[in-house]
């Protein structure tokens, strides 16, 4: 059989994103904070977009104003094409987008440097321990081994290496290790450098003095039975009264179990939410957050050039040309961006009113497809759209996937139970039971059954276990 290669033609559509579409789309995911971002690089390498001043005299229309947030107007998902008219009126164009793309309702005044960066930084656990290894009376090959075993302690405050490994590294004797490590637990914080959570422990036990007391004995020997509170049991091993061994659980519960993190050098990273939904009355108003958002518009300084059509050579038209695009571009994705989120947070408020007006325990069961047709848009749109954004709430600040939750049927099989609202039921039923007498999962499944709400133990001790609610064992209190 012969081999031959023939050319053939074969017609097929395709979906092609342009640059521009890839923008749009691209710009639907990115949070608040990559947001502020992007439009400060395009800033930079853009000369035809130009940030408005806050105090500056000109303002948005009426008319603009309302146009990213007009709701009778229907939302369609972003279709861009690439073609352009050659006799298209660029002055128009640049008239049209000479005023900043959206409006802050709120006072530009009220900018005020955030507190934090008047906050001295905090000095982390690594600086302050090699500060006392410094000021110590330990000698030069002491302190030699104790900057290898201080850099090698974790956050939380553990040592982190083996002695062996100490050893092996700084080429000395197993007790010269061990005097260092020694010398270094009694380094503020109290309990730091230990290997494991029952030596921290002991070691914070005999810096208060009560070394072979019972809480010590507790540590050493009976660690498993105080994680079940099987207090009777301890009592009886050790041979002393209940009271006591409840006297010494008490000290060991003062304990710090993670001692280095007091002197966490960590950022607090604050949450800074992409809409505010209020309640005026029996209304909920939403309002985007356009704080830190920069205003753009095309910068007055080219529409000038391209009114002195004679004057600009066609190399530099040819250029403006080409940069107004992208800048036009850039200010219709941030408004379809705006009118997105808008309309995503609208459709919230309509499906989850409950939530709304009594709080988490009124979740309804929602989907990702529920929005995409209320507002009618693909499902992979409102995907991108809900990520990384956050709401505030009248019960706090919520990611916007938070509403969006799996179902879980009733015991009469006419309706359907959000699994988050279950999981809220759940922590109200721990939160009030009987501290000597808790709650197993089975009888909380019992419980929830009488509520209307088919729910299986195994069901009951997933969501438990998510909430990070203990066993019922655990959550025992015999001393109360």
């Amino acid at each position: 059989m012969a081999i031959e290669l023939k050319q053939s033609m074969k017609l097929s559509q395709r979906i092609i994103m342009t640059p521009q579409l890839q923008q749009a789309i691209k710009f639907l995911q990115l949070s608040r904070f990559e947001l502020c971002q992007m439009v400060n690089q395009e800033l930079e390498i853009n000369p035809l977009l130009e940030e408005l001043a806050p105090d500056a005299d000109e303002r948005v229309s009426e008319e603009e104003e309302a146009k990213p947030l007009n709701k009778e107007e229907p939302l369609r998902e972003v279709t861009i094409k690439e073609t352009l008219r050659e006799d298209f009126d660029w002055e128009s164009y640049i008239s049209e987008y000479n005023t900043a793309w959206i409006s802050s309702p709120r006072d530009a005044s009220d900018d005020k440097q955030s507190f934090e960066n008047f906050v001295s930084p905090k000095t982390n656990l690594f600086s302050h321990l090699m500060w006392q290894l410094q000021v110590s009376d330990l000698n030069d090959v002491q302190k030699e081994i104790g900057r290898y075993i201080v850099g090698n302690i974790d956050p939380d405050g553990y040592l982190g290496v083996s002695i062996d490994n100490i050893m092996k590294y700084t080429d000395r004797s197993r007790d010269e290790v061990l005097e260092v490590l020694y010398a270094i637990h009694e380094f503020d914080p109290v309990g730091v450098g230990a290997r494991d959570n029952g030596e921290c422990l002991l070691i914070q036990l005999r810096f208060r003095g009560l070394g072979g007391s019972i809480a010590e004995k507790i540590v050493i020997n009976h660690m498993k039975q105080l994680e079940r509170k099987q207090y009777h049991q301890i009592a009886k091993s050790l041979g002393v009264s209940l009271e006591k061994v409840i006297g010494a659980v008490s000290v060991i519960s003062s304990l710090e179990p993670k001692p280095g993190r007091f002197y966490s050098d960590e950022e607090t990273i604050y949450i800074i939410p992409d809409v505010y939904v209020y309640r005026m009355g029996d209304e909920f108003h939403i309002v985007l957050n356009d704080d830190g958002l920069p205003k753009l518009r095309i910068s007055s300084l080219y529409r000038e050039i391209f009114a002195k059509k004679d004057k600009a050579s066609q190399v530099t038209k040819d250029y403006i040309k080409e940069r107004l695009k992208s800048a036009s571009w850039l200010i219709k994705s941030i408004h379809q961006r705006q009118r997105t989120i808008y309309k995503v947070a609208e459709s919230l408020v309509k499906f989850q009113r409950g939530f709304f007006e009594s709080g988490p325990s009124h979740l309804k069961p929602m989907i990702l497809k529920d929005v995409a047709d209320d507002i009618e848009m693909h499902e992979s749109t409102v995907s991108r759209v809900m990520n990384n954004k956050y709401m505030y709430t009248p019960y706090g600040v919520y990611e916007l996937r938070y509403f969006l939750n799996s179902a879980i049927q009733s015991v009469d099989g006419m309706d359907r139970v959000a699994s988050l609202s279950v999981k809220e039921r759940i922590k109200k039923i721990v939160k009030s039971e009987d501290k000597a007498r808790p709650y197993s999962d089975q009888e909380i499944a019992n419980i929830l059954q009488r509520s209307n709400i088919d729910i299986a133990r195994r069901t009951v001790a997933k969501y438990r276990e998510m909430l990070g609610i203990l066993p019922s064992n655990q959550r025992k209190n015999t001393h109360t």
